[in-house]
């Protein structure tokens, strides 16, 4: 069964992540789909409680993963030929330390947002005033 990382092409950040992952992951048969851009794909997730404005989403079959559990997942599954997925992998492949490193990407991700002049939500026109 293939796996679909689902991730937000507007982060220069999560698409080198993603790009990275399918390119030299070792991961037999990910596909990754830019959320961002596919509002279908975006509607679809959101109405099974999965909102890219708030994380990544990994799928399986019917079996979805979100946000710090997604990126768990996908690094647990992580065989790295590059030595910047090798550490990811290790950073982020144990559930509790993802959650607790996720906020970070997250934070990593709105500033690249901000700097690009893209709303966090994809769904939104503009940028999100504070």
């Amino acid at each position: 069964m293939s796996l679909v990382l689902v991730y937000d092409g507007g982060c220069p950040f999560c698409r080198h992540f993603a790009l990275r992952s399918e390119l030299v992951g070792g991961v037999p048969d990910l596909e990754i789909r830019d959320g961002r851009g596919d509002h279908a794909l975006r509607a679809q997730l959101k109405a099974r409680g999965l909102d890219l404005a708030c994380g990544a989403v990994l799928l399986e079959g019917e079996r979805a993963w979100h946000g710090a559990e997604a990126i768990a997942e996908l690094c647990q599954r992580l065989q790295p030929s590059d030595p910047l997925l090798a550490l990811l992998g290790q950073l982020f492949s144990a559930p509790p330390r993802s959650r607790q490193l996720y906020p970070l990407l997250l934070w990593a991700r709105r500033t690249a947002l901000q700097w690009k002049g893209l709303p966090e939500d994809p769904d939104q026109t503009g940028i999100r005033q504070a």
